[in-house]
């Protein structure tokens, strides 16, 4: 292009830019604006917006509280003549049919007067366009901040929500946004974060600590919506899933003086999180007691309350069962016929298991399983009735009053502490030696679950720096001073760390489903991501990041170090750590199908339910097939936080690990931790 061309263009571009000012100016800018009867107005069929209008009787209502902010624009209907034209509203047509819904509501008058501005048919469509389109629409932190003046100029939260047609919550969460810091505020409002991280900032009320986590992340991923929650309510309780709080109610625990740290952002109606943990567990023990009080009355020995049944300390205890009387006469014909239908129903379910020559009919098979057990519960029920606990029974045994993992009440009776005179473990000759019973769980199902073990105990050593390094001064001292540990090695200096990662995928087949895996492989690619792709980079890489960064890269690499694998239930090293870390292995581990259930005997899954559940529950599960018992009792099980005796106890070696006699389980050359 040569430069006449070049002067030609812009000479154009001039004159367009000069006929569309000259075009806006004069058509729209400086036409005038008229008061015109409601009843004189339409709607123009040249309105660009065809969608349904809605949201009408909120606008009406805020249109009755505030009166009319903005006139319409509108244009003489076509044919009409004479100096009162009807008019047609081509912009503003949700303001006319609120104004329309208000008049024949009679809370306006017909004839009251509208401002509009009158353009021609020809600017109509323009206008429309122009009103729809061109409009932006208010930021949502611009809003919060308007809904907090109007709360400030007197008005109610019912007042905005009515005002603006929305939910009264929706008015709670812009307010609870207009309460984070300015500074945070304005880096919303720029769009520098989105508005589920401004949601999880706004859990906390301190500006600063908003501020910290926000402007002082060492990492970006520390500003994701998960990791910003995490870091406020990391010493608190999760309303929703803590069974303290279903049996005390939130009203009694806000009632004593609790705090509820409310998220107004959460779908769930009862989302928040409990401050004051010792006052909620004072609350329930105080509740507890109460109905303990109740239970001692029956005459026991003892009775305790628990908030959380703990298997490992019920399992230093004998299970006693009460006493049954003898059947009058009556008593007896009637269970003999209880018997024969429960013989009856169970010989028919049994047929039916039996029979390979018939298909398969859910319908057929439950109802026969239903009667079986209905049959079954009725003959136990009848017995139950005869039972009752002896004066020396009471005498000896106790009662838990716990609660289970719902927050409901059980009380179990009959349970003797182990190595009493009255345990029935005691019974017979004392001089008598036990036979060594055989292992509840195999060898394969022990490395199975301590696999999982081990990854659990990983995850919670990955996020506490200051116990990872203390794990490996603990194995780094016993070399370093041999002489007074009686433990070292020859060389100077010398670790060699085994990543256990591909042997807890080897060990059990279900572990990459495991909620602890996941989250341990999640890391694992996080850091994978941030490393530096040659091993040459790697110390100057390191040399470079921050304290935290460092700190929880090493506590991550200790972590994957561990190993407790093992193939006996025996006391292992690692339940010391699992203590000191308080992992709970039911947020990591659950009894199923094919985690445990699968793995054991039927008698096994049996006495599981009967302890776990009731014994009521585990009697049907004799007349069921293997694979059926397994389902139903994985079903008894969700959410009891049951856990196998591997899992459960802490046992951990006493002093004497510390000798030579324990230097295989301390074996340093095939890992630096020997957990």
């Amino acid at each position: 292009m040569d430069d006449r061309s070049i002067h030609v263009a812009v000479a154009d571009d001039a004159q367009v830019s000069n006929a569309v000012e000259s075009l806006l100016e004069t058509n729209y800018v400086e036409t005038s604006i008229a008061s015109v009867p409601l009843s004189r107005l339409s709607v123009s069929p040249l309105n660009v917006r065809r969608k349904a209008l809605s949201g009408i009787e909120g606008l009406a209502d805020s249109i009755l509280a505030k009166g009319l902010l903005q006139n319409l624009v509108a244009h003489p209907a076509k044919g009409s003549r004479g100096k009162s034209p009807k008019l047609c509203v081509c912009a503003g047509q949700r303001r006319l049919a609120a104004l329309q819904l208000l008049a024949e509501q009679g809370k306006i008058s017909p004839d009251m007067d509208i401002p509009i501005k009158v353009l021609t048919e020809a600017e109509a469509v323009a206008a429309s366009l122009i009103e729809n389109e061109s409009r932006e629409p208010m930021h949502a932190a611009d809003q919060a901040i308007a809904f907090r003046l109007l709360l400030e100029e007197g008005r109610s939260i019912d007042y905005v929500a009515a005002l603006f047609s929305i939910p009264v919550l929706s008015v709670q969460r812009r307010l609870k946004i207009a309460n984070v810091s300015p500074k945070i505020l304005d880096v919303y409002r720029d769009d520098g974060m989105t508005t589920e991280q401004i949601q999880a900032l706004a859990l906390c009320d301190d500006h600063d600590k908003q501020e910290r986590l926000w402007f002082e992340a060492a990492q970006s991923w520390l500003r994701d919506p998960y990791h910003l929650r995490e870091a406020i309510v990391e010493e608190e309780i999760d309303v929703s899933e803590n069974p303290l709080v279903a049996f005390v109610t939130l009203d009694a625990y806000i009632a004593a003086g609790g705090y509820v740290r409310r998220d107004l952002f959460s779908e769930s109606s009862n989302a928040g999180y409990i401050t004051d943990m010792a006052l909620l567990q004072q609350l329930a023990t105080e509740r507890l007691l109460v109905i303990a009080q109740d239970v001692s009355a029956e005459g026991w020995s003892f009775v305790e309350t628990r908030v959380k049944r703990d298997f490992s300390e019920l399992s230093a205890y004998t299970h006693i069962t009460p006493q049954a009387r003898d059947m009058t006469k009556k008593e007896a014909v009637q269970y003999a016929k209880l018997e024969k239908a429960r013989d009856k129903a169970s010989s028919a379910l049994d047929a039916y298991y039996s029979d390979e020559t018939i298909d398969e009919d859910d319908d057929t098979r439950d109802a026969l399983e239903d009667a079986a057990r209905g049959a079954q519960n009725t003959c136990e029920q009848f017995v139950e009735a005869l039972e009752a606990w002896t004066p020396e029974q009471l005498a000896s045994a106790g009662a838990f009053v716990l609660l289970n993992h719902a927050g409901k009440v059980v009380i179990e009776r009959g349970y003797v502490k182990r190595g009493t005179a009255t345990s029935p473990a005691h019974e017979g000759d004392g001089q008598d030696q036990p036979k060594k019973a055989k292992p509840v769980h195999s060898d394969k199902l022990c490395r199975r679950l301590t696999a999982h073990r081990t990854v659990a105990v990983q995850v919670e050593l990955a996020a506490k720096p200051t116990i990872a390094l203390a794990v490996l001064m603990q194995r780094l001292i016993p070399t370093v001073f041999s002489s007074l540990y009686y433990y070292g090695e020859e060389t100077g200096v010398h670790v060699s760390a085994t990543c256990s990662h591909d042997k807890l995928l080897r060990e059990a087949d279900d572990m990459e489903a495991s909620a602890a895996w996941q989250e341990i492989d999640a890391e694992r690619s996080k850091w994978a991501a941030m490393l530096p792709k040659q091993r040459s980079n790697l110390l100057p890489w390191l040399v470079e990041q921050s304290d935290d960064v460092m700190a929880n890269l090493f506590a991550f690499c200790v972590a994957s170090t561990l190993d407790s694998v093992t193939g006996t239930e025996a006391a292992h090293p690692v339940n010391a750590l699992a203590d000191l870390l308080e992992v709970d292995m039911t947020k990591y581990w659950t009894p199923t199908q094919s985690s445990y259930l699968n793995h054991v005997s039927k008698a096994r899954i049996a006495e599981v339910v009967s302890t776990a559940v009731s014994p009521e529950a585990a009697a049907p599960l004799a007349a069921m097939k293997k694979g059926d018992a397994a389902a139903t009792a994985e079903l008894h099980l969700a959410g009891t936080g049951w856990l196998p005796e591997v899992l459960a106890k802490r046992n951990t070696l006493d002093g004497a690990a510390d000798d030579h006699q324990n230097d295989e389980v301390a074996d340093i050359e095939s890992n630096d931790i020997p957990y």
